[in-house]
């Protein structure tokens, strides 16, 4: 077993710890921390937690318990003193993205867990859905030949799914965007060149900063994205992942994931057209853990066996997502100006 020091109790926190950690057998929650009192009296209540694993400083719980990994589940700005603490105590940490607040700051922990020799994995519970893997190896195995244009579509009405966080400093780049920036080079197996972003608001909303975007996305092999994001849509809305066109030389790869709506959760889709015209739905995985708690259980085997499933995201892999964030805040800042991957 794994032996975890859960970090962050708040609203997502508590939701991790009450939805996903009990659903992962190989992790052992043996601690549980929260600066709040009133946090740590919520999973003591409503979760049945002992009171003698719950402390208000991380440096408490090692001092009294024994420990592989750290959960940190905090708000972004708690992130890199937290994550990079543990780190130099020695543990293996899963954190919830974005994992830093600046790209400074993610190197910085990517570079402290390598020193410290330890795992650090960043949480991009996107990965782990059955379409997003069966995409993957379709693109990997040339099913439909060279992928050279995808079109990715995300609309959403933040009021009216309950989107609290109306004052985050881009809710769309950096809030949700990341998701589908990751998506984008985990299914194309593929690095960003460079990206051009515009962003704006509307006249209704109550979002302070820009919840609307387009932008374009040039890939190292040649492939363009064209991305279009909106928390503020009066449309059909999509799935979490957004709804991908993936235009292919020998067809089109049409696909959807984590659908979690109102009225019910509905199954990944994988649709593909050849050039004849001819459709077909494609099979899925049965991927045994899903979504966040995918990712748990994923840093739980690395932890145990020594090696990292498929599709892992570490600290080191997820800093080219990390920089697509600065990149097309960067771009949307400059009008729509290009920014090289590079120079970041």
């Amino acid at each position: 077993m794994v032996r975890a020091i859960q970090v962050g109790l708040g609203g997502w926190g508590f939701s991790w710890a009450k939805e996903i950690v009990p659903t992962v057998e190989r992790v052992a929650p043996v601690a549980y921390v929260d600066a709040n009192p009133e946090a740590i009296r919520r999973v003591q209540t409503e979760l049945g937690v002992a009171p003698d694993k719950c402390f208000l400083s991380l440096e408490e719980a090692i001092a009294k318990t024994d420990a592989d990994l750290v959960l940190a589940t905090l708000r972004t700005e708690a992130h890199h003193p937290v994550v990079g603490q543990a780190l130099d105590l020695g543990f293996n940490v899963l954190v919830e993205k974005p994992f830093a607040s600046t790209l400074a700051q993610a190197r910085d922990l990517v570079a402290r867990a390598e020193k410290a020799g330890r795992i650090l994995m960043v949480s991009q519970n996107y990965r782990h859905n059955p379409a997003p893997h069966k995409v993957a190896e379709m693109v990997a195995n040339k099913t439909l030949g060279d992928v050279n244009l995808v079109s990715i579509d995300f609309r959403k009405h933040a009021p009216s799914v309950g989107y609290r966080f109306w004052e985050m400093p881009d809710p769309l780049l950096a809030d949700m965007a990341i998701h589908h920036f990751d998506l984008m080079r985990m299914v194309l197996g593929d690095d960003p060149k460079r990206v051009s972003c515009r962003t704006w608001n509307t006249t209704d909303s109550q979002f302070v900063h820009h919840p609307i975007g387009v932008a374009t996305l040039e890939f190292e092999k040649g492939t363009v994205v064209s991305y279009r994001g909106s928390w503020m849509s009066g449309a059909q809305d999509t799935a979490w992942s957004g709804a991908w066109s993936m235009d292919c030389s020998k067809g089109e790869i049409w696909w959807s994931s984590r659908d979690h709506r109102a009225t019910g959760n509905l199954p990944d889709i994988v649709r593909t057209r050849d050039l004849s015209g001819e459709a077909d739905e494609i099979a899925l995985p049965k991927l045994d853990h899903l979504d966040r708690a995918g990712t748990l259980n994923a840093i739980a085997t690395a932890i145990e066996t020594g090696r990292t499933p498929p599709h892992f995201s570490s600290g080191q892999e997820n800093l080219l997502s990390f920089a697509l964030v600065e990149a097309t805040i960067r771009s949307a800042s400059q009008a729509g100006a290009w920014v090289e991957i590079g120079d970041l």
